[in-house]
């Protein structure tokens, strides 16, 4: 007989193990499958945090060797242990794990290692080192995405390289080849040019960071110039080939001119696809959409009522935040509460330095919907925190509603800017006006008061030190 379950959560991601601890915390028995030796899918084991760490680790690199005298700290003989920054990388996620495996025996819930695929709506089979099967009331899906590769070139884990193997590598390129100028890329871009790589970006459309408000692209793109980045924009790639020790990517350009590109490695970062293999969902009668993403309600529930999807399987952005409170959602919901998610305030950050952090709808997207807006901007070089930081480079942006005030998005380039998001999402789900950040009293002197004195700007051009 299946063991019985009132939760059964497929993967182990930011989304599943947090759907999973809330599930348990409302009292509901539940079980967690996850294919990986360790929890935290992606995010944790070959994404988010292993990114950040050597993000945080290159840049102190760079700015010991490059900025310290300017702040009266002299060093000489600076070098570079490629080795220890991966090991201190791979000790934070080990840490982090650790925790996740705590809180999973914490909160009592059973773990299975394998593989999960449906059986029926209600029956889940467990593939491992033996086969289990399971039955549960509920079952949320939350198996994640992977990196998508070019049709022509697959992932070799050597030259042709996806994020995963883009964060092992065992020395710095000196030519690291970036196919996609998305989020992904231009971070791992970041840590090896900080390290002394040339990085040159080739991307299919005409900037960076496509999905946010076009005027952080184009300071993004100026800032990651002087790090010496090269980009190619409207340029398609047609072929990619491997001799040696050394990639060969042919494209054409905006003109249909053939070009060519050679480096030591070729990062593909053109984006993630949904990853569904294996479950099986036929047998449950769910349905998955052309991108191959499962299709749900408004309350993440498919087409059969008791199983639910969340995270990158699903609709919206493939963030690690908004399959957290999916997951939440999700679980709430099984246990009769009425959650809510406001997927409009779901902030984006990319963690380059300078940061560049968004929330909310960007001056294009207001245009194309027709709406009247007024626009609020202060840069960080009037800011007298950012001077004395030396961390004067970006602004902060809020756009506001012409006839009622209303915040309806806030963007921002900048020192620290992942942090400082939060207070435009907090401001934006209260539906606060500009002129309610303008009368917030902002600590001095602090990144933040650059949000203060935006929301001035855009409340008619009362800015005080601008």
């Amino acid at each position: 007989m299946p063991k019985k379950f009132d939760v059964i959560v497929i993967g182990g991601g930011p989304g599943g193990y947090v759907g999973a601890i809330r599930a348990a915390q409302l009292g509901l028995n539940t079980a967690l499958i996850e294919k990986r030796e360790s929890l935290g899918g992606t995010c944790l084991n070959v994404g988010c945090i292993p990114s950040k760490a050597l993000l945080d680790s290159s840049e102190h690199y760079y700015q010991a060797k490059h900025k310290f005298t300017e702040h009266g700290i002299d060093l000489s003989g600076v070098s570079l242990n490629l080795k220890q920054m991966m090991k201190r990388k791979n000790g934070v996620v080990s840490k982090t794990v650790a925790g996740l495996n705590y809180l999973i025996k914490k909160n009592k819930i059973t773990r299975y290692l394998g593989t999960g695929s449906f059986v029926d709506a209600h029956t889940i089979r467990v593939a491992g080192e033996t086969d289990t099967t399971l039955s549960g009331e509920h079952i949320i899906i939350a198996t994640g995405s992977e990196p998508a590769s070019l049709p022509f070139a697959p992932f070799d884990g050597k030259r042709i390289l996806s994020s995963t193997e883009a964060l092992e590598l065992p020395k710095v390129p000196e030519h690291l080849l970036v196919v996609g100028g998305g989020f992904i890329g231009l971070e791992i871009g970041s840590v090896y040019a900080r390290l002394g790589a040339k990085v040159t970006v080739i991307e299919f459309l005409s900037g960076i960071i496509p999905v946010m408000d076009h005027e952080l692209g184009a300071a993004l793109q100026q800032s990651l110039s002087s790090l010496g980045f090269e980009f190619h924009f409207n340029t398609r790639v047609t072929a990619v080939d491997v001799k040696s020790r050394q990639v060969r990517i042919t494209a054409e350009d905006g003109h249909s001119d053939a070009v060519s590109f050679s480096g030591d490695y070729a990062l593909i970062a053109i984006g993630r696809k949904p990853y569904t293999d294996g479950l099986n969902l036929a047998a449950a009668g769910i349905a998955t959409d052309k991108g191959g993403r499962i299709e749900v309600d408004d309350r993440c529930a498919t087409a059969c009522a008791t199983i639910y999807a969340i995270g990158d399987v699903v609709a919206g952005p493939m963030l690690a935040h908004k399959a957290e409170e999916e997951g939440v959602a999700v679980a709430e919901i099984i246990a009769g509460q009425r959650p809510h998610i406001n997927h409009d305030t779901i902030p984006g950050v990319v963690y380059t330095w300078p940061e560049v952090a968004s929330v909310g709808r960007s001056e294009e997207q207001l245009r194309q919907d027709g709406v009247d807006f007024n626009v609020g901007k202060f840069p960080f070089a009037a800011s007298g925190r950012a001077r004395a930081a030396d961390e004067s480079e970006g602004f902060i942006k809020v756009l506001s509603d012409k006839n009622t005030d209303e915040i309806l998005g806030v963007h921002m380039i900048g020192p620290r800017c992942s942090d400082m998001i939060a207070e435009a999402v907090v401001a934006m789900e209260f539906r606060a006006s500009a002129e309610d950040i303008a009368r917030i009293t902002h600590a001095h002197p602090t990144f933040t008061e650059s949000f203060k004195e935006a929301a001035l700007a855009a409340t008619g051009n009362r800015a005080l030190h601008l």
